[in-house]
């Protein structure tokens, strides 16, 4: 059903020694959603797929998919899932037609239902062209696609992608986004990526970690009128206070950024013609009103880099 839960984590931990991975993670993916994991490198991300994808235990915590423990019902769990790791699985000596039978193998596809089962994920991957050809014959953009194929050979519920399009030239990297957005439709994904274009491109809700604990969660709607907050700058030489700033029709908070400089964040209800009005009539000498606008890189910038969004645990070596 619609919004159903596909997958539940709770209190992930992961810890290396006194090395702290992953931190009290939470985070929920729903049925026909693609979910962007954001987080720069090291932040805990490949971590994070390879316990929910069962490649890596947890300290403690649970991973729930489709109503299955992965620990205490790994087949079952798993059976639901499909996973392209960032280095894709791929044997190079195979032909595509030999790698995706063997992969339709491993996930238990009846062997008469597995000619069907290779067909419509090469038509849906592309690959229709290149199945006779050895895989290490096979451009990056290529390969990707193959892995790809691999991980929804089986129609699983939910399909991860780890870093899907790292080394891939720009025309590649349209491609495999298209392919994404069109698995969209069938499957739950999550993608886990740093390139923030992506996320824009092909998901329906953010969740940026950062030093391994979630540090924001957002549907991509409400981030994008996160996004669309007014903000001014603006230069005085005869300033007033900052609370007098903060103070005045549409202003929400005001920071100062140097010597008579300041940034505004306004609502809906700021008038830059009244602000100047009130600046000349207050005699605030106005020299710069510059209005700014938000951008997903600025919010992934400022959560990842200001260490006051949550206390910094420590990584551990495959975070």
């Amino acid at each position: 059903m619609a919004g159903e839960t596909l997958i539940q984590v709770e209190h992930l931990y992961r810890d290396y020694g006194n090395l702290h991975a992953l931190s009290d993670v939470n985070l929920s993916l729903h049925r026909g959603e693609v979910l962007g994991f954001l987080g720069p490198n090291g932040a805990g991300k490949s971590t994070t797929m390879q316990i929910i994808s069962g490649n890596l235990a947890p300290t403690s915590g649970r991973v729930c998919i489709n109503g299955f423990d992965i620990l205490d019902q790994p087949r079952q769990a798993k059976a639901a899932l499909g996973f392209l790791p960032e280095q894709p699985p791929l044997y190079q000596e195979l032909t595509v037609n030999e790698y995706l039978e063997y992969c339709a193998k491993l996930n238990r596809i009846p062997r008469p239902e597995i000619a069907k089962a290779i067909t419509k994920a090469c038509e849906r991957c592309g690959l229709a062209d290149v199945r006779k050809r050895l895989i290490a014959n096979l451009s990056k953009g290529y390969q990707q696609r193959v892995g790809i194929a691999q991980a929804i050979i089986h129609t699983p519920e939910v399909v991860i992608l780890d870093e899907p399009t790292v080394g891939l030239d720009p025309i590649q990297i349209r491609e495999i986004r298209q392919l994404i957005s069109e698995l969209g439709g069938d499957h739950s994904v999550i993608l886990s990526t740093h390139i923030l274009p992506e996320v824009q491109s092909t998901c329906d809700r953010v969740v940026i970690i950062n030093q391994g604990q979630i540090a924001l969660e957002n549907s991509l709607a409400e981030l994008e009128m996160r996004l669309q907050q007014n903000t001014h700058i603006v230069s005085l030489q005869n300033p007033p206070t900052i609370d007098a700033l903060t103070a005045l029709n549409g202003v929400t908070n005001s920071e100062l950024l140097s010597s008579g400089r300041y940034q505004l964040h306004c609502s809906e209800s700021f008038n830059p013609a009244e602000f100047s009005a009130t600046a000349v009539n207050n005699n605030w000498q106005l020299t710069e009103l510059t209005p700014q606008s938000s951008s997903l890189e600025q919010v992934f910038i400022d959560i990842t880099c200001n260490e006051n969004n949550i206390s910094a645990p420590q990584q551990g070596p495959e975070a």
